[in-house]
């Protein structure tokens, strides 16, 4: 069994995997669009619908996120999509330049929580929220620190 994280989004699923193909240095993006299957008649979706991404994944640094765009028609039936902060992506146990790229990419257009610096716990660590409302906190000692704080 694996776990993975997946991320919802309000028809802006195709502008964040393009910045995050970027600001991760994505080594593979997948994308399929609801229109790639034939549609419903008893629950048409507009043309619009049609052309959000329906499922997509990208790859980076040896790690995956997932991603889609919930069409208006289906929030009427599971709620409407928030941006909120109850979700933190943590990349853990990166060198400090890797750190440093992905951080400054996202910050682009975002709000910095905590600068990346050097801290007491981690050579680096820093927290950003992006764009697109997604919080990620960069610590390049996460699993040092863990191990050698519970010993």
């Amino acid at each position: 069994m694996k776990s993975i994280t997946y991320l919802q989004f309000n028809g802006e699923a195709e502008e964040v995997l393009s910045f995050y193909e970027e600001a991760l240095q994505a080594t593979s993006v997948q994308k399929v669009r609801f229109d790639a299957f034939v549609q419903n008649p008893n629950a048409p979706m507009t043309a619009e619908e049609q052309n959000m991404i329906m499922e997509a994944r990208i790859e980076f640094f040896g790690n995956s996120l997932m991603l889609s765009d919930v069409p208006p028609s289906m929030q009427a039936v599971m709620g409407e999509i928030t941006k909120g902060n109850s979700v933190l992506i943590s990349i853990i146990d990166a060198d400090p330049e890797m750190n440093a790229r992905s951080f400054e990419k996202l910050v682009e257009g975002g709000t910095v929580i905590m600068p990346l610096s050097s801290t007491p716990w981690s050579a680096s660590f820093g927290i950003v929220i992006d764009q697109f409302g997604v919080m990620w906190k960069f610590n390049s000692d996460a699993s040092k620190f863990l191990d050698n704080f519970l010993k």
